[in-house]
């Protein structure tokens, strides 16, 4: 009996760059940093904002909490939290990189809570896309 041997013939192409994916390490400074944000944001917004007896005490009052509050007010007045997401996101989605990963995903949670739905989830989009793109720091 013979048996017969065919060749393979393998074709020279170049490896696809791997795709944006933090390391471990670095995950949980970004869920850290995350969980950080969306907290500071649900106290700024249950505690602070919407708290119409934290309104009345801050009439007339010059405390910290009364100009962090009124900040926060006039930010999300002009979609300042959502701008920011979205901006942060859309670099993350051309030039992945974790410390912009990071800003991205703080900056659309704070968005997401404090009242500017639509820039932030379209900024969630961005971020959810970028961990298709090729990512230049990646380990092979």
């Amino acid at each position: 009996m013979s048996s017969i041997v065919g060749t393979i013939e393998i074709e020279d192409r170049p490896l696809p760059k791997p795709s944006f994916l933090p390391g471990a390490r670095a995950a949980n400074i970004v869920i850290a940093l995350g969980a950080f944000a969306l907290g500071w944001a649900i106290y700024m917004r249950y505690a602070l904002v919407e708290q119409s007896g934290v309104g009345l005490a801050c009439i007339g009052m010059d405390t910290a909490t009364c100009n962090t509050r009124a900040i926060v007010i006039e930010m999300f007045g002009y979609s300042a939290f959502g701008i920011a997401a979205i901006i942060t996101a859309a670099l993350q989605f051309f030039r992945p990189s974790v410390p912009m990963f990071t800003i991205a995903l703080m900056a659309t949670g704070i968005g997401l809570v404090m009242y500017n739905n639509n820039l932030s989830a379209l900024a969630a989009g961005l971020l959810l896309i970028s961990f298709a793109r090729p990512w230049r720091g990646a380990r092979a």
